[in-house]
């Protein structure tokens, strides 16, 4: 049975300057599971994380990790909270200053009496499980898009975190990556007693790695349960968004003609030696 903590929102709603996002959030994200929150993009996913983590405060409601009432707890016992807690950010989140190697060490300098031999050897330790033990001396420019995504996860889990968020792991990544990622997270999952959250609107990714889902839009949770049960939904916005069924519209896209070339300071069609052809949809 895993000893991770449970996350719990009760009645939440959150948002900025007092608008709701998302709002009547009634959610258990479970002990030791992988729970994914998706959605289509500006649904409310990424704002729901930055406030369980408390980057900003909800607008009403509690949120309870592993039962404690995060929102009204003291700052050091929060603080001990977030000690507890990890985080992949979109884009790894390095600090471009600093070698691979310092990134990934500053949680441990930062909040441990550790020296700076063991430091480092956790760091190796780290980054040799996702994958970069050659590149500790590398800065974040010299790293492609994957690799960052790695390296921040090496820092996610270098405190051993009882609880890991991932904020859209996989977006900007090519299949074979996105599914390498993936892999490497149910590794995780097994290595170490966590409750992991990810966040993301990548399909694939949610029917290979989630235990628990979330799905939100129209403001609020429209679905929380197995990916079994999902997938067996009659729901209309659930079944378009499964399917990847963009909504109907009535009215066009595209409304205005496009630019007349007269108007441009340069006549590339004289200078290029090509004929002025009209159009088509007038101009403008």
């Amino acid at each position: 049975m895993s000893t991770a903590p449970n996350i719990r929102l009760e009645n939440l709603a959150v948002g900025y300057g007092g608008n709701p996002v998302v709002s009547d959030l009634n959610i258990e994200f479970p002990s030791g599971k992988l729970s994914m929150v998706v959605g289509g993009s500006g649904c409310g996913k990424s704002t729901l994380i930055k406030h369980i983590l408390q980057l900003q405060p909800p607008i009403s409601g509690k949120i309870f990790v592993g039962g404690h009432d995060v929102c009204t707890m003291s700052k050091r016992k929060n603080h001990c909270i977030r000690l507890r807690t990890g985080v992949l950010f979109q884009d790894g989140a390095l600090l471009g200053s600093l070698r691979l190697k310092d990134n990934v060490a500053l949680p441990l300098r930062e909040h441990t009496r550790l020296k700076e031999e063991q430091i480092l050897h956790i760091v190796q330790d780290r980054l040799n499980m996702v994958g970069l033990g050659h590149a500790l001396e590398l800065y974040p420019n010299e790293l492609s898009g994957g690799m960052r995504k790695r390296a921040g996860l090496a820092r996610a889990l270098v405190m051993d975190p009882q609880v890991l968020f991932c904020d859209e792991p996989t977006s900007g990544l090519d299949p074979v990556m996105s599914a390498e990622l993936d892999q490497l997270l149910l590794e995780m999952m097994r290595h170490f007693d966590m409750t992991m959250v990810v966040v993301s609107h990548d399909l694939a990714s949610m029917r290979g790695l989630a235990d628990f889902v979330v799905i939100l839009g129209e403001g609020t949770s429209l679905y929380q349960g197995t990916i079994e049960d999902l997938e067996e939904t009659e729901d209309p916005y659930l079944r378009r968004f499964l399917d990847r069924v963009a909504e109907e519209r009535t009215a066009p896209r595209l409304t205005l003609p496009p630019l007349d070339p007269s108007m441009m300071k340069l006549n590339c069609n004289k200078i290029l030696g090509e004929k002025e052809t009209a159009r088509k949809g007038g101009q403008c």
